[in-house]
């Protein structure tokens, strides 16, 4: 499955607006972690980011998501390592995160989310988000209180030691930052 035909796929199975973006800023943030850890298999690790959640808005218990998302992309053909890092990105699943996919799609997940809610309340967006704003946001629990900070902090410990000597919290945060900066159309234009 090619990107364009993920984003098809998550068009049809998604109305709401802010799910749409959420899974094209993890996609991203996918797109700069393959650059670093999967450069020739780029595509299939964005697949995984636009499909991630595509199944949450009919599917949203559970019971059902990923699970449902997740046969039916096997039905499609999508192959194997996807569909597990999709069904790893929930941690009530059961699935082991076992390849650097799945590892950075649970790295990226909630982070992807949080730095979008960051951005909302800055008057640039995130033309001016840095790591240090981020940490001092996920310090406070009210802010985003959805958002899971043990599943933040978790996520980089895993993929951490799949990561190049010295690529820190803030490097994380930074690529991912620049990652939806740089490739979501809604963040990349400077604000009015």
């Amino acid at each position: 499955m090619t990107p364009d035909q993920a984003r098809r796929l998550m068009h049809e199975w998604t109305e709401s607006p802010s799910l749409r973006t959420h899974m094209e800023c993890v996609a991203a943030c996918m797109a700069a972690y393959a650059c670093l850890l999967a450069p020739d298999d780029a595509d299939r690790w964005i697949v995984a980011g636009l499909l991630h959640d595509f199944d949450y808005e009919r599917h949203p218990t559970k019971e059902e998501h990923p699970f449902v998302g997740v046969r039916h992309l096997e039905a499609i053909g999508v192959d194997a390592e996807v569909r597990e890092a999709i069904l790893g990105h929930a941690e009530y699943s059961g699935v082991a995160r076992r390849t650097p996919m799945a590892h950075a799609l649970f790295a990226v997940d909630e982070l992807a989310g949080f730095l979008v809610a960051c951005a909302k309340v800055r008057p640039d967006g995130f033309a001016g988000l840095e790591p240090k704003s981020v940490r001092k946001k996920l310090k406070d629990k009210a802010f985003a209180a959805a958002v899971s900070r043990d599943d933040v902090r978790v996520g980089f410990e895993e993929l951490r030691p799949l990561l190049p000597e010295g690529f820190d919290e803030s490097t994380h945060f930074q690529t991912c930052i620049e990652a939806i900066r740089t490739r979501v159309p809604e963040f990349s234009a400077s604000p009015a």
